[in-house]
């Protein structure tokens, strides 16, 4: 391609677009004839680490992609398909420019438009910064001194104030949700608009459950009062910082898909233990209990498609309502101030989540029927693993797509499944989370070879080597006194988030929703599990990861990244006294950016969702680095070499994902030939910032050595 080296002049105007041939022989930029580049400048001369976006609506599918200015406000938006693009600025201090019209191959000098007002400035500000703004209830107020249960702690309030009732399914503090929709009418208070608002939708029931019950409508108080002090002109106490240093370095590239009314929970780009597998190939997106039209988009054609999931039973209930599916139900508790009454998910496959295996096949975890067993799996049955722990209902099942044929393939598991991943064995074995009171497990070698569902699975109890003698015994059940030489059986929620290591033992994060929470280590050949509670320091985890050297990572509810190594640990690791609280040693916490609520400064306001690891320097930034997803700082955050580094994405505000992967198209093609990939997670599009109409959003991070490379 031919360079060209371009002028950086400071234009006190919209902006300026030079073609190609007039700049030959001019300043410092250089750009190629698929680049668009230039310098931002403001007031006070160049912008540094604010954003330049360029947009198109001339490719299959809607298109943008974002830089991050230099130290001298210079900019390379790399790589753009031909079309005629917007381009413009935002960042922090500024409001968003007027769009300039240009193409690739075209110098584009662009005016920042500094904010006339701190409202208007504060209106760019991640969700976070709004956010912290809510006030929590005092000490005092708990323990049954006030409206709040009970049976409900300072630090259970926090956790579901955190990364587990609202924003575990939405970013809040965003526009949409720091204000409430004209179209609910006019309300006295904060309180009772926050009531009505959350009784909205598919969803509206399960949100009622756990604020207006569990919590005892307390939140609403909490809740309204933050909107209507927002309301009335109050503003974040804190301004966010530019981006710094690497974090001038990323490209970040967007992509419409699915569709306005449904949302999208995950995608896969490739293997995660094998990540050139699949390389520049399709992704393939997951989209929960919206719909059973799986959308497939092609990076390289910027189309997208729709692969419709099937259930081996035609006659199969939605998955909908209790006892595994209550966080949706089929209609709507009170209409919509977006959709009304409407309808607007149906599905049956309820596909959460996939992983993509060394063939490049895809693996799901969804449903292939109703909730009822087959007799396999239940007592009487001679199938080795409902000998030692029949199991009688599962609400979602596996399932796989081979690309190459489109055959989509039922896998019957007797366990529920949520998130999944392959160990590193010879049989790839397929690790399963969701799977309640079992580990669960399905042997892919045996599944190819005999197609059999029943004898490709296993599954086992959670049970703790309180004996000490390194073999499964009889056991206590849970709630009930440790009783000397018998193990102990452990239960709750279950297993969310699962992690295989290199050396065969898999772990989880463990009872994020009921029972204590913490990590639990599985090992394949014993049967034996190990559990390690989070210490009140940290109250508790969601998603989470492990690193090569068999470290665990967390999202945790105390607004930190939480790590646990097994090595530090100084007592025993099974016996009577290992019990979850005897490996305190093992924590480190790890506070992500951001500001905190108050009375918390100990820890950031975010409530990460997930955390995954990047092993194999997918993301330029190198091996072992722990990725969190910053739900409400839109976008995600790596810790490195004891930094954070976090990655926004700027356009469409509002951006909220439950997890990331990671994949290497080209290792020999520097920058360009890896990145990470994500989507949109948030259950209502609408409320990003689009409105109304806004689809979800796949994205590719990518880091260059520099903000100028090409």
């Amino acid at each position: 391609m031919k360079t060209i080296v371009i002028l950086a002049l400071a234009l006190f105007l919209a902006g300026s677009v030079v073609t190609l041939g007039a700049q030959q022989g001019a300043g410092p930029v250089a750009i190629d004839s698929d680049d668009i580049g230039g310098v931002v400048t403001g007031p006070k001369g160049p912008e540094a680490g604010v954003w330049v976006i360029a947009e198109t609506t001339e490719l299959p599918t809607k298109f943008a992609k974002m830089v991050v200015t230099d130290g001298q406000g210079r900019y390379v938006i790399p790589d753009l398909p031909t079309a005629t693009y917007g381009v413009w600025v935002r960042g922090y201090g500024l409001v968003d420019s007027p769009k300039v019209r240009a193409k690739p191959g075209q110098h584009v000098n662009l005016t920042a438009v500094p904010a006339p007002d701190a409202r208007s400035a504060a209106h760019y500000y991640p969700a976070i910064y709004w956010y912290s703004m809510l006030k929590m209830p005092p000490a005092k107020d708990f323990g049954g001194t006030s409206d709040i249960p009970k049976n409900v702690t300072q630090d259970l309030w926090r956790q579901r104030m955190g990364n587990i009732d609202c924003i575990g399914c939405h970013q809040l503090g965003q526009q949409s949700t720091r204000t409430v929709p004209a179209q609910f009418g006019p309300f006295k208070s904060g309180a009772e608009a926050w009531a009505r608002r959350i009784a909205s939708g598919q969803t509206g029931e399960t949100m009622m459950n756990r604020l207006a019950v569990q919590l005892g409508g307390v939140p609403f108080k909490y809740f309204g009062d933050w909107i209507d002090r927002i309301a009335s002109g109050e503003l974040p106490k804190q301004k966010p910082p530019r981006p710094q240093g690497v974090e001038r370095n990323i490209v970040v590239t967007s992509w419409e898909w699915g569709t306005d009314k449904q949302y999208l929970h995950d995608l896969v780009s490739s293997d995660r233990r094998q990540p050139t597998v699949n390389p520049y190939g399709p992704l393939y997106g997951s989209p929960e209990y919206s719909t059973d039209e799986m959308p497939i988009l092609d990076p390289k054609t910027h189309k997208v498609t729709f692969f419709k999931m099937t259930v081996a039973d035609p006659e199969a209930p939605e998955s909908f309502g209790p006892p595994f599916h209550a966080s949706a139900v089929a209609k709507p508790m009170l209409p919509s101030a977006y959709w009304g009454e409407e309808k607007i998910w149906s599905q049956k496959a309820n596909n959460h989540n996939g992983m993509i295996d060394k063939k490049g096949r895809v693996w799901f975890a969804s449903a292939v029927r109703g909730i009822e067993n087959p007799a396999f799996c239940k007592k009487g049955s001679d199938h080795p693993s409902a000998k030692v722990f029949p199991v009688e209902r599962s609400g979602r099942q596996v399932s796989m797509l081979d690309p190459t044929t489109m055959k989509y393939s039922h896998i019957d598991t007797c366990f529920g499944t949520h998130h999944l991943q392959f160990g590193y064995d010879a049989d790839d074995t397929l690790w399963l989370s969701g799977t309640g009171q079992v580990a669960g497990w399905v042997n892919t070698k045996v599944w190819d070879e005999t197609g059999d569902a029943a004898k490709a699975q296993g599954w086992a109890p959670w049970v703790l080597d309180t004996s000490g003698n390194g073999k499964v015994d009889e056991w206590t059940e849970p709630d009930k006194p440790a009783e000397a030489g018998k193990d102990m059986r452990i239960a709750g929620s279950g297993p969310y988030a699962v992690m295989p290591h290199t050396d065969g033992s898999v772990w989880y994060t463990f009872n994020v929703f009921v029972g204590r929470n913490g990590f639990v280590r599985f090992d394949p050949k014993t049967r034996l599990s190990e559990f390690y509670a989070i210490p009140k320091q940290g109250i508790a985890v969601r998603g989470g990861d492990i690193d090569k050297n068999g470290v665990v990572w967390g999202s945790g509810s105390n607004g930190s990244l939480v790590s646990f190594d097994r090595r530090k640990c100084k007592g025993p690791l099974s016996g009577p006294q290992a019990t979850g609280d005897h490996c305190p040693e093992g924590f480190a916490y790890h506070r992500y950016p951001g500001p905190s609520f108050d009375g918390f400064e100990n820890g950031s306001a975010e409530g990460s969702y997930y955390t995954w690891v990047d092993q194999h320097n997918t993301s330029g930034l190198g091996d072992n680095v722990p990725i969190s997803t910053a739900n409400l700082s839109d976008g995600f955050v790596a810790f490195k070499d004891g930094k954070m580094i976090l990655m926004r994405i700027p356009y469409p505000m509002g951006f909220y994902a439950k997890g990331l992967d990671g994949r290497i198209d080209d290792a020999n093609a520097g920058w360009k030939g890896r990145g990470l990939w994500s989507t949109s997670g948030d259950r209502t599009p609408w409320l990003m910032e689009g409105g109304k109409g806004s689809k979800p959003r796949a994205v590719h991070i990518q880091f260059r050595p520099d903000p100028l490379a090409k």
